[in-house]
């Protein structure tokens, strides 16, 4: 491996980013235009943090974001932090970072959009949990879910009772509920991964992915609680969500980590889904997981839980079994995600060893592992790609905290 140097990735920068420069003059796809993780939403995120470090321009920015409202936004089921009313909130609340008066007009629509949406299903939540029913995963998840609106809200208005409501629902979310003579956690979904009732899963799953799964309310309570916005309850959820993750660690021949998520069986017993460790993904695998038990370590100052966090990235960044699972570069789930992950979690670490992996990882992105297709959106795309990158090429935390959309920061 080469080592690295500040100036390596710029020249791939900017070829990378030179396509995206200009919108397509008709959506891709319908939706495209208010998606975060495919569209244009995504990809004004990049143009914003480039213009906000002075190597890109804010008319390319204020084109893109134009694009996101351009046409109606949801605010209906669909909608969430990655589609719709919320996903174009987050793309320009990002773009107005160090120019709180830019876009006001239009982020005010669209917050009173997002709080009426976001007040709807809090009393959706309350009522089935006060149901005894166990939730669809897009009821509490990042991507789709309040976990989702509550990133949103914590950048948007930290100090508002909305944000303060949806931490409250996430710490009554964690306590367990009673399904046919089984205590379950309060998250367990009775969907399969794929957010549908399946028939390889019927008793439905517990996941523990940061994008899906119970790492991304650990993330959102943690990193709220380091903000200073505590409601009743918060901590005792952090450290209910981490005896729950600490329970099932996993020990590997490798590295320890976690199963992607948990199923029961005939007899009601709780099983991994997996026995080998998955892909080093942020989205579902060890490095999200590690990054919001090392926040729920900070949160609570529980040196016990920095431990399990450090020693499970460290171990992962070591595996060269888990490394060759890797097959593209996107930010989801590729070596993007992976670089991005560890830059955030090495600013937090007690120890140098995982910053000492990022030369390596930037290498290995530089080295051919594109995303696969096409693709040019923020999760699966080169804007996930470019930013990741801008990242590492600058050695220090993003200007404009877009990354707070992955419960990173």
């Amino acid at each position: 491996m080469t080592s690295y140097t500040r100036t390596q990735p710029v020249s791939t920068l900017g070829k990378l980013a030179a396509p995206l420069t200009h919108p397509p003059g008709a959506e891709p796809t319908p939706g495209w235009h208010q998606s975060l993780g495919k569209g244009a939403a995504g990809i004004a995120l990049l143009h914003a943090e480039r213009a906000n470090a002075g190597v890109g321009d804010w008319a390319t920015a204020h084109a893109w974001l134009t694009t996101v409202i351009s046409s109606g936004l949801s605010a209906g089921p669909d909608a969430g932090l990655f589609f719709g009313a919320p996903a174009a909130a987050f793309a320009i609340h990002t773009a107005a970072q160090g120019d709180p008066g830019r876009y006001r007009r239009a982020l005010a629509t669209l917050d009173n959009a997002v709080a009426a949406m976001t007040v709807d299903r809090l009393g959706r939540a309350h009522a089935r949990i006060d149901a005894g029913k166990l939730p669809a995963t897009t009821e509490f998840d990042l991507i789709s879910g309040m976990t989702g609106i509550g990133a949103l809200l914590l950048r948007r208005n930290p100090d508002g009772e909305l944000l303060r409501q949806v931490l409250a629902y996430l710490v009554r979310l964690t306590e367990p509920l009673a399904q046919d003579g089984r205590t379950l956690p309060g998250w367990w979904t009775y969907l399969g991964p794929r957010n549908r009732v399946a028939p390889d899963f019927p008793r439905g799953h517990g996941n523990l992915g940061i994008a899906h799964g119970i790492t991304g309310p650990l993330a959102l309570l943690s990193l709220a609680a380091r903000a200073g916005v505590v409601v009743d309850g918060q901590a005792a959820a952090i450290r209910r969500i981490c005896d729950f993750l600490t329970a099932w660690r996993q020990e590997h021949d490798e590295a320890p980590g976690w199963p992607q998520w948990l199923t029961v069986d005939a007899d009601g017993r709780q099983r991994p889904g997996q026995q080998a460790p998955g892909r080093p993904s942020w989205c579902y695998g060890t490095p999200g997981q590690a990054r919001a038990l090392q926040l729920a370590g900070i949160a609570l100052a529980d040196a016990a839980l920095l431990d399990i966090a450090e020693e499970a990235m460290a171990a992962c960044l070591d595996a060269p079994g888990q490394l060759a699972l890797m097959v593209d570069g996107s930010l989801c789930h590729g070596w993007a995600g992976l670089l991005q992950v560890t830059a955030r979690f090495a600013a937090d670490a007690r120890q140098p060893f995982v910053s000492e992996h990022l030369a390596e990882l930037v290498d290995r992105l530089l080295a051919g592992g594109r995303p696969a297709g096409s693709q040019i959106g923020l999760l699966e795309g080169d804007a996930g790609v470019v930013l990741a990158l801008h990242t590492a090429a600058a050695h220090a935390a993003p200007s404009t905290g877009w990354d707070a959309c992955m419960l990173l920061a």
